[in-house]
């Protein structure tokens, strides 16, 4: 059992990504190994999948044991052919090359991921049955002290503008990482509010379900 105050927890954003690589086939194991002649990856490159396979594809993950054409994803289990069906995973990944910290944040607030039912039942039920089916959109919002000339304000607006999926990573003060691959949009202007600082609200539509990895 544990106890952990969120402060001292640092977000940021991606700010640059490198050029596609060819993923030619993703294992059905524990953890995925993906096959990309001359990746050039490196073990803890964090990277974003596409691929065949729905659930991981917009996912987040690390490459652990990098190999010369292969390397695994961290934590990434797909063994369960069912779900993941066997060579239907290829795509390609991409990695991050470089990050900018969203400073200056005042609150942090998620809505969503709420499993949704089904409710039916037979007609000699006196009552009736729940069915657990999808779960609703996660989005974030981070709400944050307006400052326009701090790194992560362009990257943001240019996440805005352009609708493309970004990687933003929370560090929390404990040294475990939550990894988020999400659509990213800001409020064009600050609110305004006497003897209130003035902010402005970062929105993160969520891709895919976050990827957390503990401390090591």
């Amino acid at each position: 059992m544990a106890f952990k105050l969120p402060n001292g927890a640092i977000m940021e954003i991606a700010a640059a990504f490198s050029t596609a690589i060819l993923a030619t086939a993703i294992s059905n194991a524990n953890p995925a190994v993906v096959s990309a002649a001359g990746h050039n990856l490196d073990d803890g490159d964090v990277i974003v999948v596409t691929s065949g396979w729905t659930r991981l594809n917009d996912k987040v993950a690390r490459v652990t044991d990098s190999d010369a054409g292969t390397f695994a994803l961290d934590g990434i289990n797909t063994t369960n052919a069912t779900v993941y069906t066997a060579g239907a995973g290829a795509g390609s990944v991409r990695s991050v090359s470089s990050w900018a910290q969203i400073a200056q944040i005042t609150e942090v607030a998620t809505s969503g991921g709420d499993q949704q039912f089904t409710t039916f039942g037979f007609l000699e039920d006196d009552d009736d049955r729940q069915l657990p089916t999808t779960k609703s959109p996660i989005s974030m919002t981070v709400t944050v002290a307006d400052d326009p000339l701090l790194a992560y304000v362009p990257v943001c607006e240019a996440a805005d503008e352009d609708k493309e999926a970004r990687v933003v990573r929370l560090t929390l003060p404990n040294g475990s990482v939550i990894y988020y691959n999400a659509y990213v949009s800001i409020t064009s202007t600050p609110t305004l509010s006497r003897n209130n600082i003035m902010t402005r609200v970062i929105t993160l539509s969520l891709a895919a379900r976050p990827t957390r990895y503990q401390a090591a």
